[in-house]
């Protein structure tokens, strides 16, 4: 077995079962759970219509390229979302089965294990598919701690030199996961730059770019902001799905975009990795990246939730509304784990306790005394969550 699995942490979930396994909840209370990011709006009628009318594609064997229809789709959206020239559909667009394969197999293809002690940058806390992805790669994790006393950004000016002479890839989440923090154009510039003298490989995942709160104000995107700066896609690729965007996690769709030679060699990669996308999922895909209208309905329905939410919450926690996401990331007052199982023990609401989602790095652990809160749930279930938390403290 490849010694690298040793190396792997148990995933936030598995530690959520564990840290609940001997714990009753509260009888009297229906169940809320706001610990995973799965979105439960309903899923547009017209995408469930185009997956059903083009189910005979499973009669065929679908390309890894996926279909010229898919990717022009993507690339007009590219175009329509970022004010960026189209994208070259058979060089610059991949479509991928969710943004998380991408996001793991993207480093199996980039780190080159013949260059010594290779070093993926990430966000702390982060999406744990960084990490798992890079050790899985041979390379070493380096964390950079996203806390309020540094806006809940990525400190790059804090990287030793002998750590960027090393890196091979940085992971940027932005939308960021947990806190929701949306790197501006100057975040942009300082990694761009750093790309540009070091050499390394940008992944950035803009998984919850379409989750925002002001329609006139949407998130910046990495490709958007390489244009705005002049730049070419060189180094850099942006993974997106629709999970988020467009209620359809099961669907398992999504797409990377960016610098062309990297993707020739990425296809290449997926060629023999054998996960080309299913031509049903790639037809209702194609009409979920041409409409529109259901991605401001979806923003409406969270706009609604947030603006109710946080200032209950607010009472009792330490929490803002975030820049974009659907995250509430709140500092407790003590240990987060403890309230985790106190929530779910009195008032049956299931959160994450934060330190679940980061490492201890540079003697802290920037996840602890934090809890996230998925506002997931329909209305009316957040609402009350929000409600018997309050009623708790």
């Amino acid at each position: 077995m490849n010694p690298n699995l040793n190396a792997l942490h148990p995933y936030p979930f598995q530690k959520l079962r564990d840290l609940f396994a001997s714990i009753t909840p509260n009888a009297a209370y229906k169940p809320v759970n706001l610990s995973i990011g799965e979105p439960k709006h309903d899923t547009p009628e017209f995408i469930k219509t185009a997956l059903t009318k083009n189910l005979s594609g499973l009669a065929n064997y679908p390309t890894t390229l996926g279909s010229a229809e898919l990717r022009t789709a993507i690339s007009n959206w590219l175009t329509r979302r970022y004010g960026i020239p189209a994208p070259d559909i058979d060089k610059a667009i991949i479509p991928v089965n969710g943004s998380r394969e991408a996001l793991f197999a993207f480093a199996q293809a980039v780190i080159d294990p013949s260059r010594p002690n290779p070093v993926v940058i990430s966000p702390n806390p982060f999406y744990q598919i960084y990490e798992g992805a890079a050790l899985l790669a041979g390379a070493e994790p380096y964390y950079l701690n996203t806390l309020p006393e540094n806006g809940l950004k990525m400190d790059f000016a804090s990287v030793p030199e002998s750590v960027w002479n090393r890196t091979q890839l940085v992971y940027v989440c932005s939308p960021g996961n947990p806190t929701g923090k949306v790197m501006g154009l100057d975040d942009w510039r300082e990694i761009f730059a750093l790309s540009d003298k070091y050499g390394f490989v940008i992944a950035s995942d803009e998984c919850y770019s379409e989750i925002y709160f002001d329609e006139a104000n949407p998130p910046i995107g990495a490709l958007q902001a390489a244009h705005q700066l002049g730049r070419s896609f060189d180094r850099l690729v942006m993974f997106s799905s629709l999970s988020k965007r467009s209620n359809v996690p099961g669907m398992r769709s999504g797409f990377v975009a960016g610098d062309e030679k990297i993707l020739e060699k990425f296809l290449l990669y997926r060629t023999y990795h054998g996960c080309a996308m299913n031509p049903a999922i790639q037809a209702a895909s194609a009409a979920a990246w041409n409409d529109e209208a259901h991605v401001q309905e979806n923003r409406r329905l969270y706009v609604e939730k947030f603006r109710k939410v946080t200032p209950i919450l607010q009472q009792v926690l330490e929490v803002d509304l975030p820049d974009a996401a659907f995250y509430l990331w709140a500092r407790t007052k003590g240990s987060d784990t403890a309230l985790a199982q106190r929530l779910y023990r009195d008032a049956h609401v299931t959160v994450l306790p934060g330190s679940f989602l980061a490492r201890e790095a540079h003697d802290v652990n920037p996840g602890e005394g934090f809890i996230r809160i998925a506002l997931v749930a329909p209305y009316q279930e957040c609402l009350e969550a929000a409600e018997r938390i309050v009623a708790l403290s």
